[in-house]
């Protein structure tokens, strides 16, 4: 077996992964923040994108009851309850929801799940699945992509608030805390890993489910580029641009 790598050693390994397989990078995210999506196609990425966000939480719940002592879990529900909210704030899956109601989805075709596309769907369950399956430190480690969101949230941000007509600070509310929720969640999980990845095979372990957690948000854009984009294949049942508009949409437009 190889030597144990030191902690900044793991730390720069993990880093460095984030620097090159982010899918801060990937050609439909940088379409995004350009400004050169239709509205159709923004609308695909705001469906597809809901039901990674309403997963998230369940893919939480299964790290929360393998944790062994009530600080740690403490420290994890936060999330769950940054997603589902509570009985006085509005969680993330609701806000996603303001979303997609802001650029012209109806809520209920949005929250059946109706109209995802396959990959997304493979992509995001095969998520949950590795968090279920797979030992709690790679679960744990397959979250830290949360350490390169803050930046990126900012520029994608700015880019469809100067880009986009249909989008206003009001439809991206969703964004407004988590770049310090996600900077708190992967300081947590970042020292979680590098205490108790404790020997070469666990840090590589670590290192291999934080390239995992970017194949999934890598090929959730790779399902929306193919259908969407180029070459523009719609795969059986997913949804379709001028689907499932809102009737506030349908009444600008008609104006």
């Amino acid at each position: 077996m190889s030597e144990m790598m030191s902690r900044e050693a793991l730390e720069a390994a993990l880093r460095a992964i984030g620097e090159e397989r982010y899918h801060s990078r990937h050609p439909f995210q940088i379409l995004l923040q350009e400004g050169r999506l239709t509205r159709e196609q923004v609308q695909a990425w705001a469906l597809n994108r809901y039901y990674y966000q309403s997963m998230i939480p369940v893919k939480d719940s299964f790290i929360l009851a393998r944790l062994g002592t009530v600080e740690l879990r403490r420290e994890w529900r936060e999330r769950i309850v940054d997603h589902d909210g509570s009985e006085s704030e509005r969680g993330g899956i609701e806000k996603w929801i303001a979303l997609t109601d802001g650029v012209g989805l109806d809520r209920d075709y949005v929250m059946s799940g109706r109209g995802i596309l396959p990959g997304t769907r493979f992509a995001v369950d095969a998520y949950v699945h590795f968090v279920r399956e797979r030992s709690l430190l790679e679960a744990i480690a397959s979250s830290l992509t949360e350490l390169f969101s803050p930046s990126v949230i900012g520029v994608r941000n700015k880019g469809m608030l100067a880009h986009y007509d249909f989008i206003s600070k009001e439809t991206l509310a969703y964004f407004d805390k988590r770049p310090v929720q996600a900077k708190r969640d992967s300081d947590f999980a970042l020292t979680y890993c590098l205490d108790y990845a404790r020997n070469r095979e666990e840090q590589e372990a670590v290192i291999e489910a934080l390239k995992f957690k970017c194949q999934v948000l890598w090929t959730q854009l790779d399902a929306l580029y193919h259908a969407y984009v180029e070459p523009g294949h719609l795969p059986f049942d997913a949804w379709r641009p001028g689907e499932a508009g809102t009737a506030a949409e349908g009444a600008s437009r008609a104006a």
